[in-house]
């Protein structure tokens, strides 16, 4: 076979090629079997994995190092700050196996109260430099709220990286930018749900998917303006949606859809290129609290995905918080 006619590579090999690709998963075998650059966590996957006899030993170490530290506080108290030390703990084992960063949520029950996220901010980087992992591997991951972007700017100022979640318009990416946090996680999947649900549809074509519209419309926007601010398309559905947003920052992907990616073989095409943002005719939105929330407000979608997202991050933690506290009171 001449060199011409060679079967492409891997989906996945041509991806790592245009975008940094991130693995979304607490699950440290999935991590460790597609060797990406970063990963994150969220609530639901700790919850997820903390209930697995694999995980056993994390959750215990969790337990153990709470008890000796939160000894003679109230129950509900120590559960509280035994979840912290979870994700901390999950967060460690993920740093073993990348190069790169973890992302580390902060209680979702705290997502309109700025001052409380970045207290809980402070507590996440000091319980890992505690363990010998400086600030410069961490991203605390924080609601797309009006409060959590404030809070993000006070903690960027401070030199601690944010990873800004449950993104799902273009409003709440500006706000991001103009506080200079350090990466958004824009939601794909979430938003095509929503839209199929909405308009009665069983399916999209690829390109014409609303999640991958509204990232493609921040990436070319953030480009434009020369926002610093990286793109991380997340929650992705299939791998039609990610195909589509090659060229993308960073892509943060299951491992379902990871290995999906790399047993396919076909060509890949960049999509988001930031030159040919830049020349691109774009108005630029001035944002402040008042129009941050007059768009919320005309925004369907992303007012019942954010608040979808919060509540369900917060029944997640409130779940994994009552799982350990029964282990705590045994």
């Amino acid at each position: 076979m001449s060199h011409s006619q060679a079967m492409p590579a891997s989906l996945l090999d041509q991806l790592k090629t245009m975008t940094i690709v991130v693995a979304d998963t607490g699950d440290f075998h999935g991590i460790a079997r597609f060797t990406p650059r970063d990963a994150t966590t969220n609530p639901s996957l700790v919850q997820a994995a903390a209930q697995l006899p694999d995980y056993a030993d994390v959750v215990e170490g969790a337990l153990r190092l709470t008890q000796r530290e939160q000894a003679g506080r109230p129950l509900s108290e120590q559960a509280t700050a035994a979840l912290d030390q979870l994700a901390v703990e999950f967060g460690l084992r993920i740093l073993d196996l990348i190069p790169g960063r973890v992302s580390t949520e902060v209680d979702a029950r705290l997502s309109f109260d700025t001052a409380a996220t970045i207290a809980k901010a402070h507590q996440i980087i000091a319980k890992y430099a505690s363990r010998g992992v400086g600030r410069e591997r961490i991203l605390i991951k924080i609601a797309s709220t009006w409060e959590g972007i404030r809070a993000a700017e006070v903690l960027e100022r401070e030199g601690i990286h944010c990873n800004l979640t449950l993104l799902f318009g273009l409003h709440q990416a500006i706000a991001c930018a103009e506080a200079k946090a350090t990466l958004i996680s824009p939601f794909v999947g979430r938003i095509l749900d929503w839209y199929l649900k909405d308009t009665g549809r069983t399916s999209y074509p690829s390109a014409e998917d609303p999640g991958v519209k509204s990232v493609t419309e921040i990436y070319n926007y953030y480009k434009h303006f020369g926002h610093r601010t990286e793109v991380m398309g997340a929650s992705f559905r299939n791998i039609g949606e990610i195909c589509e947003l090659a060229g993308c920052d960073l892509l943060t992907i299951s491992p379902k859809l990871l290995g999906e990616l790399a047993e396919t073989r076909a060509p890949l095409q960049r999509k988001l290129d930031a030159e040919a943002a830049r020349s691109m005719t774009i108005s630029p939105i001035a944002m402040d609290e008042a129009t941050f929330r007059a768009m919320h407000a005309q925004n369907r979608m992303a007012q019942d995905k954010l608040s979808q997202g919060i509540a369900d991050f917060s029944k997640a933690q409130a779940a994994v918080e009552e799982l350990l506290a029964k282990r705590l009171a045994s």
